[in-house]
């Protein structure tokens, strides 16, 4: 293992050495050499390219290179790890007297894009509120199946839903006011809104309440577990997950999937972003924007399957 035997050799016994170094007195995993070489082998040959040798190398042919990984595709962070490994050589050179100067010292990567919230199909958030499980305690079922309405119904956020009583009270920190078809929660920085339940939701409320009585105890609580306590945050995503597996969706649903369900369906049927927003309980617009690239992507699905000039094969995933 080492360098590739095309390069000059001045360049190779540079790169040998460095490899030697990280073996031996730095005593990284075999793994971990192995990327070593590749990226140092690339680099080498970047720099041959450019008719330069390692030495020679400067921050302008860094960049250069970054930009021509960034745009072949090459992930931010794995442009990252490369520029970690020829940081750490550079760095090696100049203790050896070899270099003054670092030319990867200060070149960054490109910053990762933001990951797009994960949303279920229409279909799969469908199959799972619908979803009933018969061999479980019915008060379970009805809890379990109200939870995930209000989820996926109205938006909530799961501390959100934890905090729901079954009555308003001057101590509540959210009730569901089922006459008005509304839910009063208290959000983030302790701010209050108001959000509709639809009128599956308030069905599903209305069976849960009736049972609810045989598990209630002293604690005020919408939703509590068998012994009458209010159900805890992990409780509730453990069910959910159960939920999405019994259901039979592919993927294990956890409470903010629906959240971002409920924002992308919305927006997909209306387009009414500000309305979104609202709905969501966000201060700022931009966070709501995120959902418009999911949007996106639905719409460009829509339009890879049934259109004939699509051309799917040349499609490039929006970034």
């Amino acid at each position: 293992m080492g360098a590739s035997p095309e390069l000059p050799p001045a360049d190779a016994q540079l790169i040998v050495g460095y490899l030697q170094h990280v073996r031996v007195e730095k005593r990284l995993a075999e793994r971990t050499v192995a990327l070593y070489t590749e990226d140092l082998n690339k680099l080498a040959r970047q720099a041959l390219a450019a008719g330069v040798g390692l030495l020679q190398v400067r921050d302008a042919h860094i960049r250069r290179w970054v930009a021509q990984m960034h745009g072949g595709g090459r992930s931010a962070r794995g442009i990252a790890l490369i520029l970690s490994g020829w940081r750490g050589f550079y760095t090696w050179l100049g203790r050896q007297g070899q270099i003054e100067v670092n030319p990867v010292l200060d070149v960054r990567a490109p910053k990762a894009g933001k990951p797009l919230p994960k949303a279920l199909a229409v279909d799969d958030a469908v199959r799972l509120a619908d979803h009933g499980n018969e061999d479980d305690a019915p008060e379970r079922e009805a809890r379990d199946r109200c939870i995930t309405e209000l989820l996926y119904g109205s938006g909530l956020r799961l501390g959100e839903l934890v905090g729901l009583d079954a009555q308003p009270g001057p101590q509540a920190r959210g009730w569901i006011d089922a006459q008005a078809g509304e839910a009063h929660v208290l959000g983030k920085g302790s701010k209050r809104r108001s959000v509709p339940v639809g009128a599956q939701a308030l069905a599903a409320l209305a069976d849960w309440l009736v049972l609810r009585v045989h598990w209630a105890g002293d604690d005020p609580a919408l939703f509590i577990g068998a012994h009458g306590r209010r159900l805890t945050p992990q409780h509730i995503r453990l069910r959910l997950r159960q939920r999405s597996q019994q259901a039979g969706l592919a993927t294990p649903v956890h409470p903010h999937m629906l959240r971002h369900s409920f924002a992308s369906h919305l927006l997909q049927s209306s387009g009414d972003l500000r309305a979104v927003q609202e709905l969501l309980g966000h201060a700022n617009i931009a966070t709501t924007q995120v959902y418009t690239r999911l949007d996106f992507q639905h719409l460009a699905q829509v339009y890879d399957a049934a259109h004939p000039r699509a051309g799917k094969a040349g499609r490039k995933p929006r970034s």
